[in-house]
């Protein structure tokens, strides 16, 4: 497993990190354990939670999962969406983030975190303040780099400069939905985290399992796969979408690769990207996560394929 730095600090990841909302969600703790050191002992340092995950569960999964072996892994979670009815069990405001990071370390078992991220912008709080906030859990070792998550380009510009004038800890990556089929963010996250120096954590590599090769035109999802809830499938399984990916399955076997392969090998194609995150329910899917990570594309194959997919 081939390691990028996380934006252009001296932080060094895997290509391939492990996505964990599935903790708590779909497995339990046993399974979740079994994925964990699956992903360790096959290179994978980089874990992405969330506090709110699993039902709050997936942060506690993950600390026990790693437990002695915590120091191998660079752990990344993320606050600001509700973690309650109230009011003020969300957001972004100093109150609320020394709240919430101490809930995530408590669930973690950790004493730090790697990599903070607010979730979503909060149109409530000040960017100031929260960059003061999680500027001072830097100074106390409570957190060693932080990040956003769903910002816009202007919000991602924004926070730089107010991060540069006030002498503040600055955003080190953005973590957005990204892959072959879905790159909204081209037009304008993308160049904002160039000009800054973002690393861009993309998530949904697979577009939900689109990617992977498992669904079929004209077959009803698996009963234990994501899209076969109603709620998350959307206007994915479309004849559209079908004819996007079977143009795109062609292209990679021509090369004699899956389309698994060519989803991980488009996204680490793109300099930005230094960890692809990636869920897993089985330690046989974390392998093969990490086997697709091996193929390279030039920057002319990268845009060949975005035109393929339309």
């Amino acid at each position: 497993m081939e390691l990028r730095r996380l934006g252009d600090s001296g932080l060094k990841v895997s290509e391939v990190g492990l996505g964990c909302n599935n903790f708590g969600m779909r497995i339990e703790q046993a399974a979740a354990t079994e994925v964990v050191e699956a992903a360790l002992d096959a290179g994978i340092n980089f874990f992405d939670t969330a506090d709110m995950y699993g039902g709050a569960q997936s942060e506690v999964m993950l600390g026990k999962a790693l437990g002695a072996r915590r120091s191998e892994a660079v752990v990344a979670t993320k606050f600001g969406l509700a973690m309650g009815k109230r009011p003020d069990q969300r957001g972004a405001s100093r109150r609320y983030i020394m709240e919430a990071v101490e809930g995530s370390l408590k669930r973690l078992g950790t004493d730090y975190i790697d990599l903070y991220q607010l979730h979503r912008p909060d149109p409530d709080t000040p960017i100031e303040e929260t960059l003061s906030a999680l500027d001072d859990l830097v100074h106390a070792g409570k957190v060693r780099y932080i990040g956003s998550s769903g910002f816009a380009g202007w919000q991602i510009a924004d926070a730089e400069w107010t991060a540069r004038a006030g002498g503040l800890s600055r955003f080190l990556t953005a973590q957005d939905h990204f892959n072959i089929l879905e790159r909204g963010i081209e037009k304008e996250v993308i160049p904002a985290c160039e000009r800054f120096n973002l690393g861009l954590l993309p998530y949904f590599p697979l577009a939900s399992g689109l990617l992977s090769g498992k669904y079929h035109r004209g077959e009803a999802a698996g009963a234990d796969t994501r899209l076969s809830n109603p709620r998350f499938a959307g206007n994915s399984l479309t004849d559209q979408n079908f004819d996007r990916v079977e143009r795109l399955a062609a292209w990679a076997a021509e090369r004699d690769h899956s389309l698994l392969e060519l989803a991980f090998a488009w996204l680490l194609g793109h300099k930005l990207v230094p960890s692809v995150i990636a869920g897993a329910t089985r330690p046989d899917q974390v392998k093969a996560n990490v086997a697709a990570a091996g193929w390279r594309l030039t920057p002319e194959e990268v845009a060949e394929v975005a035109k393929l997919a339309g």
